[in-house]
Formats: C-alpha cells, structure tokens, sequence
C-alpha cells in the first residue's frame, strides 16, 4: 500500500487483524432484527452467563445477519486456525452443550456448515469465507455488498478496515482524480439498486458538473416494500461499507455534506449508523481532511417518518427539507438542483455499499459479473412461500429458479410453484412458465415487472392472484400522497373493482376498465409510485386472467381465499368421520357421528378455512 491515506488505516487494520483472528476462540451472535426477533439476546446472555460461569478463556460479541433468517438464531464458534463452525436456531437451553463441547476441547455437533475466514487475502471480491459454497444456501450466490455481513462487529470500525475497509476511499484519495472515480463507476455499469436502474455513472457526472459551490450526497434508506428489508440488513451489519460509498460520492462530485435518510422504523439501523459515523469521525475518515487529504465531508443522518412516497427523491428531499414529502415535477433533475436548490445526488444504501469495492478493485473486475446491461450482483430479500427465507446476494442473469428452488430450498410442503413478485408493490408478478427467466433489469421490464429494491414474494398453488393484486392496491392507495389526481383517485377506483371482482360483483366490463384505467395512471401520474402502480393489476391480468373470470364469471376463487366466494363442503365418499373438523370449527358449524361423513351448515359457517387445514384426507372442498 502507498500513499498517507492508506498508511492513516494501518494501524486500524492491525487491531481489527487481531480482533478477527485472535488466538482465542470466538463466538459471535447474529444480532441484526431478525436475529433478535428470533430470540438472539437470551442467547447472548446464555452464552455470556455460562462463559463467566465457568471461567472460559473465550471472547463472545454481536455480529449482522448473514442472510440465513430462517435459521435464526445463529451462532458461530471462531477455533484458532481459521476454523469457523455456524450453527443455527440456537437456543438458550443448547448454550451448555456448546459450551461443555468446547471447554473439553471437542467441536460441537449439529453445526450447519465449516467455513474459513482470512483476513490477509486481497482477492477481487474477496468473500471472506471461501468455501462458504460448499452450502447449498450459498451455493449461487456472490456476495460483495454482504461480503461482510455476519462476520465482522458492526461496532467495530477495526473488524471493517481489516477486511479492506476503507481501501476503496483510500485509493480514490491518493490515486485517482474525482473525474476518475466517475469515469470508473459509468465504465463499471453500475446502475442504481434503488428503482428503475438509471447509470449511477452518468447521475454523478451530472451533478459534478452542474454549477454550485455546495453540493449534497443523499443516502435513501428510505426501505418501504412490503417483505423488503435489504437495506435494514446491510445498515445493520456492515454500516461503513455504507458510510465508504457515501465518502466517496461524495469526492466525486465535489459535494462536502452528506444526510442518511432512514426511516424511523429501524432503530437498530440507525444505532449502527451513529456509532459507525462517530468511529469514523474519531479515527480521520469523516470531518476535516479525511485520511489526511484535502477533502472534508461531515455526515448525518435525517429520520422519515415511514411514508413510502419518501423513496421517490424529490419527496425525499422535501421531507429533509421539512416540508410535506410529496413528489415535485421534474426537470429540473436533484442532480442539477436538489437539497436546498443546489446539486444533489441521491443513491440508495445497496448502490453506495457497491461503491466501495467497485473503485478498490476496478471497473474491469466489476463488470465481469452479471449482464450485457446488467453488472455487478443484486440483493434480494427472499420472503413468502419458501423454505429458506432470508438476504440472498446473486450475480445479475441468474435465473428466478435457481434464487427460489436452489438457494431457497423450494416451496414449503411440496406445494406448487404459482408465482414470484418481484419490484416490490409496484412491481409485477412472474408466472410459474418464465419460472427460467434471467434476473436483470430489462428481462424483468419484459414481463412487466421491475427490478425495484429487492424484493422477491414467492407464492404457491393457494394464492389467489387477484386478491394479491388488491392487497398491493390498498397498499399503494394508503401510501399515496394525493397531490396527482391520476394516483390519487386512479388508483382508488383500481382498488373498487379489484374489491368488487373478490366479493362476487365484477362483471366482464370490469377487465376492460381496469387496463383503461392502469393506462392513464402510467401515463399521467406525477411520479414513479403512480406510475408503476398498476402493474400488480396489468401483469396478474397478462398471466392469470383465467382467476379474474373465475371470479366474475363462475363465482369462485379457485384458491379459496375471497371469502364471500367461498363455499365449504364435505365430500361423503371421502370424509372417514374422524371429527377433526367438528373439533376445530369456532362456530359449531360442522355436525356428524363418528365414522359417517359430517355436513357443514352453511348459514353458521364463518369461512376460516379451519375445517379445510385440518383434514387429514382433504375432504373438505370449496
């Protein structure tokens, strides 16, 4: 390494070396969210208990999620040697065998997977834990943005230059101009993770040359789908690969003040992001002359108040700016007049987190990972019917198979695949035959969808469609601002008809409407969340239009979810009289003698599917 900015790192580099890889056994506890919500602070405490308790030379502390939420709470054992064993759904009742285990200098039993952890390795994209993909949860994935994310303290700004921490910052400081750093990044073809994919390149580019002494750097964390939690995680987990990208955007375009827009809903995020900005302020890497140099950049962070239409950047700004967050017309772009009327530029915490290894390591190496016009990897929240639920990180072109059935281990009792919604509320939902369609931005436009944050809703052979399309519908209509008439009131009479087709009023005429109606609001709404709210309706009509005409024309929803549709019944050839479904309907609405076939009283029964879970051979039909 040369240069005064990589020599202001070493000696953080030296003390986090020796954290990782300590002479002592480790134990770090998944303590991001879902950790947490799992049960990871009783653990904790077990663990911390039993070590003092018996007097164990043994250093324990917190780690981030590393994507396997579905087997929280998740444990690693670091051994001496470079040996790190991951154990899952870990239990305070389990911590004592562990313990004992490693006290008579045995490995315990039941770990998940082996994996290794090398500090010293420079490697393009470095994983940290090489042979992670011998499991098959990993098995496809790439992870650079999470690269960090379960194995390093996320307090720990020491851990985080270890594994190359602020190289990325410091080569932009020593080695390249700022026009270099832009250069870099449009070569690279990196597009913002955020939305609709616009070439992160060519927004800084704009902003460094738009005319103004103060510009801004905003990072939109800013994270409202529904089953999305991308951001929150990486926040979580490794918030200075965060702080590194908005450092280095922020030399690019000249700008010397940046804001973290995060929503208030995530307040373990923001805990992590105060300690890590104040680390990173205390050690020369934020405030006057970062690493020495000549640049200067203060961050700080601005909390939402939970409104999705703060994700579209010129409501996000407002919101900054204490106004209203409603969408503004745009031109003029934030690039060329944004935070204050000045130069602004707006990425999303997945873009910024790429930055960082993308300026360390090149454009080259960065761009031979994924598509013609999609580079680099994506990360995806894995979320609804499947068994590995979690944060997956997958080269772009990967196929929505291989995320669902080899990284997410399938769907939940042998059930069949129906559909992937992708994008989030505004997105589309892909049907079980494009089931082998390559995951990048204009594939998924195709088919009507959008790559959108991240978010992935798997969904099987017992969703309805239509009633998806209004879940997302209401959704959207909540979340509106009201300010454009084609949002506001379009998509209000959506909802109405959606409403109407699930309680048995539709009629054929409704279809028509509703793709007259997506038509106008695409066309003339003021912003992207007008813009792109009919899809769920438009692509489930395109793939599923036979459940709209069951519904409308046959009354019925063939999956059994529109409850004023539904109608249970007992086949008498096939009820064996075992008085299941007697025994769990609320309502008393089940009769019959044991060993005959039972009735349902129509007139009593309240529709909760009760009798239908429960029937060990499937007599109960709607």
């Amino acid at each position: 390494m040369k240069g005064k900015p990589f020599m202001h790192l070493e000696k953080l580099k030296k003390s986090g070396q020796a954290s990782l890889m300590s002479d002592r056994i480790k134990i770090t506890v998944g303590f991001a969210s879902c950790g947490l919500a799992a049960g990871a602070q009783a653990v904790y405490s077990a663990f911390t208990t039993g070590i003092k308790k018996r007097k164990m030379n043994v250093q324990i502390q917190k780690a981030g999620c590393n994507g396997m939420c579905h087997q929280e709470p998740l444990v690693d054992i670091w051994i001496p040697g470079k040996v790190r064993l991951t154990y899952g759904k870990v239990s305070p009742e389990s911590v004592r065998a562990i313990l004992e285990a490693i006290k008579l200098d045995a490995i315990p039993e039941g770990a998940l997977m082996q994996t290794s952890l090398d500090p010293s390795a420079d490697e393009p994209y470095c994983e940290n834990v090489p042979d992670i993909k011998d499991h098959s949860f990993y098995c496809k994935q790439q992870r650079v943005v999470l690269r960090n994310c379960g194995i390093i303290d996320p307090e720990n700004i020491e851990e985080y230059v270890a594994l190359g921490g602020y190289e990325g910052l410091a080569t932009a400081l020593s080695e390249k101009t700022s026009m270099q750093v832009i250069n870099e990044v449009e070569k690279a073809g990196l597009r913002g993770r955020g939305g609709g994919g616009f070439s992160t390149g060519l927004k800084w580019k704009t902003c460094r040359k738009a005319p103004g002494k103060q510009k801004y750097i905003i990072c939109n964390a800013d994270e409202g789908d529904p089953g999305a939690y991308m951001d929150r995680s990486i926040l979580e987990g490794d918030p200075h690969a965060v702080i590194e990208g908005i450092l280095i955007a922020g030399y690019a375009v000249g700008a010397s003040q940046g804001v973290i827009y995060v929503r208030d809903e995530y307040p373990l995020a923001i805990q992590r992001l105060e300690i890590a900005i104040e680390k990173a302020r205390e050690n020369g890497i934020i405030g006057d002359s970062v690493l020495t140099s000549d640049f200067s950049f203060e961050i700080r962070i601005n909390r939402g108040a939970g409104a999705f239409v703060c994700g579209e950047e010129t409501a996000l700004i407002q919101s900054i700016e204490g106004e209203c967050g409603e969408p503004q017309q745009k031109p003029p772009y934030p690039a060329v007049q944004g935070l204050y009327g000045c130069p602004t530029i707006i990425n999303n915490v997945e873009t910024l987190a790429n930055v960082s290894a993308l300026v360390k390591f090149g454009a080259k190496v960065f761009s031979a990972v994924g598509t013609e016009t999609s580079k680099g990897t994506k990360v995806f929240s894995l979320v609804g019917k499947v068994n590995n639920v979690g944060l997956v990180e997958v080269p772009m072109g990967i196929t929505l198979r291989e995320i669902i059935f080899d990284i997410g281990g399938g769907i939940p009792g042998d059930k069949a695949f129906k559909a992937v919604q992708t994008g989030g509320p505004s997105g589309g939902c892909i049907p079980e035959s494009l089931i082998d369609l390559p995951v990048d931005y204009d594939e998924l436009a195709k088919t009507g969808s959008i790559m959108g944050s991240g978010g992935l809703i798997v969904m099987d052979e017992k969703t309805c469609m239509v009633d998806v399309a209004l879940y997302f519908l209401r959704f959207l209509e909540d979340e509106s601002c009201g300010k454009c008439t084609p949002c506001r009131v379009g998509v209000r009479r959506m909802r109405e008809i959606l409403e109407d087709i699930c309680e048995g009023r539709g009629t054929i005429e409704d279809l028509a409407l509703l793709e007259k109606l997506a038509g106008t609001i695409k066309d003339s709404s003021l912003c992207g969340l007008g813009r792109t709210a009919p899809n769920p309706v438009l692509s489930t009509l395109k793939y599923f239009k036979k459940e709209y005409l069951a519904h409308i024309k046959d009354k019925k929803c063939p999956a059994g979810v529109c409850r004023e549709l539904v109608k249970y019944s007992i086949d008498k050839k096939l009820c064996i009289g075992c008085g299941a479904c007697l025994k769990a309907c609320p309502v008393d609405a089940v009769s019959g003698e044991k060993k005959k076939a039972h009735k349902i009283n129509l007139k009593k029964c309240i529709k909760c599917g009760a009798c239908s879970e429960i029937c060990p051979v499937g007599a109960v039909l709607t």
